[in-house]
């Protein structure tokens, strides 16, 4: 059976979506996944592919939205699982604490981020991934980079939204200030 609006509790179909986007702020998780070396120092970074509706190609974190009655850490696990794959192996907390909130607008300059979609609100983890990573669903590759790599100008040019001030942000947390 096909989860659907009607089938799925938390799920909503586009028109609903679109039409709640456009009155109330949406709760998402973002996830920067990390590897690791044997001291948790880490080493490099993982960065999606995805293409937008207009066919435009941009470089992203996990990403998605917490549905009702859905505890922070189970969507963390969902959405890394949707877009890294069933064996990423991620370790997240018990009780995981975002490095930041992140806030979203549709209107550009409010501040670093921006969705043109809808006024959201992410919290934003780092999350130490060890196992064979798969781009999955809607994610089209998956790269890891060294985390100077990470912050160069050409990554940057390849992030929207303010994703690249997100993840300098997910760096400087981890000891590694661009």
């Amino acid at each position: 059976m096909t989860e659907t609006a009607d089938t799925q509790p938390g799920w909503f179909s586009p028109e609903e979506l679109e039409n709640i986007r456009g009155r109330i702020p949406i709760l998402y998780v973002q996830a920067v996944p990390v590897r690791v070396d044997e001291v948790g120092q880490v080493t490099h970074v993982g960065l999606l592919m995805r293409a937008d509706p207009e066919g435009s190609f941009h470089r992203s974190v996990v990403s998605g939205r917490v549905l009702y009655h859905e505890r922070v850490r189970d969507a963390l696990l969902r959405h890394l699982e949707k877009d890294l794959g069933p064996v990423a192996l991620p370790r997240v907390p018990a009780s995981p604490q975002p490095f930041t909130v992140a806030e979203y607008f549709p209107t550009p300059g409010i501040t670093a981020f921006h969705d043109t979609r809808q006024h959201a609100v992410a919290m934003a983890y780092v999350v130490p991934v060890s196992g064979d990573c798969q781009p999955r669903q809607d994610a089209l590759d998956l790269v890891w980079l060294t985390p100077e790599e990470a912050v160069s100008s050409q990554m940057r040019e390849e992030m929207t939204g303010g994703e690249d001030t997100l993840l300098r942000q997910a760096l400087a947390y981890v000891g590694h200030a661009p």
